[in-house]
């Protein structure tokens, strides 16, 4: 494995310092970003990096209010603010302006990497969607998400203000999903039930090259099985480039 950088930080454009590491180098193959899900931070893709790194870049950093990054005052935690953050982070990954990259995403990552491919079409060559969900259309069905990230804010002790990245106040998203033109990667654990029925809304409107359901796992599947996530993974970008 060829470590170029074991830690460093960047800065959002609103002033927000953003932890990552880059791990692996290789210029014939797209940079992979890869995003952990709420109340985690980038550790969490320690197990599956040592299995990709090398043969692929991967940059993996901490949302605000995360693991080392910054944790600004209540208020800073909408989408716009995490995309804008995705965003730094990609630029870091390609080294320049341009340049699409793989996004990696568990969960609210993985909701994360849909909406900045909405938004950012141009930027991205492909997803891995790891145990992901595209939101919610209804709004009561977001209210009750929304609560139970409160309880589950207060049970940790989080910074406060940081549960609204993990919130859903609309359904951008989930509409726009056909507007994602990119390939698509999608694996979740077979006792991970919560997100089955949000794979086959993927398998419907995306452009979903495998669905790999990893047996025995649950919600943390990348971390808990990671050679059989790699494999996916690896075939999945080679057909990219």
């Amino acid at each position: 494995m060829n470590t170029t950088s074991d830690a460093r930080y960047i800065t959002s454009p609103d002033g927000t310092t953003l932890a990552l590491t880059q791990t692996g180098f290789r210029a014939d193959k797209l940079p992979v970003v890869a995003t952990h899900g709420w109340a985690n931070d980038r550790s969490v893709w320690a197990p599956l990096i040592r299995e990709l790194a090398n043969d692929h870049c991967i940059v993996s950093w901490d949302l605000r209010g995360h693991g080392e990054s910054d944790t600004p005052p209540p208020g800073s935690y909408t989408r716009m603010h995490a995309l804008a953050d995705l965003e730094a982070v990609r630029k870091e990954a390609v080294g320049h302006e341009c340049g699409p990259v793989v996004l990696m995403g568990h969960s609210l990552g993985g909701f994360l990497s849909l909406a900045y491919a909405i938004d950012y079409p141009e930027k991205v060559a492909g997803l891995v969607l790891v145990a992901t969900g595209p939101g919610f259309r209804k709004a009561e069905a977001r209210e009750q998400w929304n609560e139970s990230v409160r309880d589950s804010a207060r049970e940790l002790g989080t910074p406060a203000g940081s549960e609204e990245i993990s919130m859903h106040y609309d359904s951008h998203v989930i509409d726009r999903l056909a507007q994602i033109q990119v390939p698509v990667l999608v694996i979740r654990g077979e006792r991970d039930e919560r997100f089955a029925a949000s794979a086959s809304l993927f398998e419907r409107d995306l452009q979903v090259r495998e669905s790999v359901i990893v047996s025995g796992q649950g919600h943390m599947v990348h971390v808990k099985a990671p050679i059989e996530c790699s494999g996916a993974i690896h075939q999945f970008i080679a057909s990219l480039t």
